[in-house]
C-alpha cells in the first residue's frame, strides 16, 4: 500500500477545498494516485451536493455591487444552511462576485443568471463546486439590478445579512449613506419598515384596508359620524406616517423626519430595496428529543 504523506493531503485539499479526513482516506483509496484521489472525491462530493439541494437553505448573505461611477449596481441573495457557512470568506466572494456579474450582464431571471460566465466557467458551475466544497446546500434566490441618473448608495448590516440599496439625487456623498442605514434600522424587530418612499407611492389598496379597520373601530366608540371620519383621518395620516420612508423619524436625529432631514440637504431620494436574509423563508424546525424517541421506539 502506497504511504500517504501529509503533503499528499495537503495537495489534495488545496485541490478541492474538502476536509483533510476525507481527502486521506480517498487518496488510500486510490493507492495514493493524486488524479484519481482527486476522481474520486469529485464523484463522492458530486454526490452530497445533490443531497445538500433537498435541505433548506435560509441562512445567507447580500451581495452587493456599486459600479465606479455610482450610477449602476445591483444587489444578490445567495443562501446556504448555516450561519457558518454564512461567513465563510468563499461564500461572501462569491456574492460579490454574482452582484458585479448582475449589474454588468443584467440577466432576465436567476436560471439566466446561472448560464453567464463566471471564473472561468459558468455561475451555476462556480455554485455546483461551492456546494462541494462547503457541504450545504447553496441557492441564489433573488436579485435586482439598478440603473439611475442621479446616484446609488449601498450598505450592508450584520455581516450581510441586511441589504439596502438607495437611489438618489443632491447633497453630499454621505446622504445616500445615511438613508441606507435608516432603512436598515428598520429591520431591527420592533422597528416598522417603509413599504414606499412617500405617501402618494403607498397603494391605494393598502390604504383602502386600512381605512375600513379603522372606520370599523371608531364607529364603537359610538361618536356622530363627523368626528368617526376625522378620527380615521388622523388615524390614516399617522398610518403614512409610519409606512413611508419620509415620513419616519430619523434614526440619526428622530426629532425630525427623514424628509425634514432631506429639505436640510437639498436632497431627495426616489427609492429603495431592502434584502433581510432569509425573510419568508421556512426554517426547518428539528425536534430531536422527538428522534431520539422514535429510534429508540423502533
Amino acid at each position: 500500500m502506497a504511504e500517504i504523506s501529509a503533503s499528499m493531503v495537503m495537495d489534495l485539499r488545496q485541490r478541492t477545498g474538502l476536509g483533510m479526513m476525507e481527502c486521506k482516506k480517498a487518496l488510500t483509496e486510490a493507492g495514493g494516485d493524486l488524479a484519481k484521489a482527486e476522481e474520486l472525491l469529485r464523484i463522492k462530493s458530486g454526490a452530497r451536493a445533490s443531497k445538500a439541494a433537498a435541505r433548506v437553505a435560509a441562512e445567507g448573505v447580500v451581495g452587493a455591487y456599486l459600479a465606479a461611477d455610482g450610477k449602476s449596481g445591483a444587489m444578490v441573495e445567495v443562501n446556504c444552511e448555516t450561519d457558518f457557512v454564512a461567513r465563510n470568506e468563499d461564500f461572501a466572494r462569491f456574492a460579490r462576485d454574482l452582484a458585479q456579474v448582475i449589474a454588468e450582464k443584467n440577466p432576465a431571471d436567476v436560471a439566466a443568471l446561472a448560464a453567464l460566465p463566471l471564473a472561468g466557467g459558468t455561475v451555476e458551475a462556480a455554485r455546483q463546486a461551492l456546494v462541494q466544497k462547503l457541504g450545504e446546500n447553496i441557492s441564489l434566490r433573488r436579485f435586482d439590478r439598478f440603473a439611475t441618473a442621479g446616484a446609488l448608495a449601498q450598505y450592508l448590516h450584520g455581516g450581510g445579512r441586511i441589504g439596502v440599496t438607495i437611489d438618489w439625487s443632491g447633497g453630499d456623498a454621505a446622504i445616500g449613506k445615511d438613508i441606507a442605514m435608516h432603512v436598515a434600522a428598520s429591520a431591527a424587530p420592533g422597528a416598522v419598515r417603509p413599504v414606499a418612499v412617500a405617501r402618494a407611492d403607498v397603494a391605494p389598496e393598502v390604504i383602502d384596508k386600512e381605512r375600513a379597520i379603522f372606520t370599523a373601530q371608531a364607529a364603537e366608540s359610538g361618536k356622530p359620524a363627523d368626528i368617526v371620519a376625522k378620527m380615521v383621518e388622523g388615524r390614516i395620516n399617522k398610518f403614512l406616517a409610519e409606512v413611508t420612508l419620509l415620513g419616519q423619524p430619523f434614526v440619526k436625529n428622530p426629532d425630525e423626519t427623514v424628509e425634514k432631514y432631506l429639505k436640510g440637504k437639498g436632497a431627495a431620494v426616489h427609492a429603495f430595496t431592502l434584502y433581510v436574509v432569509g425573510e419568508g423563508i421556512e426554517k426547518r424546525k428539528d425536534d430531536f428529543a422527538a428522534e431520539v424517541a422514535a429510534m429508540a421506539k423502533a
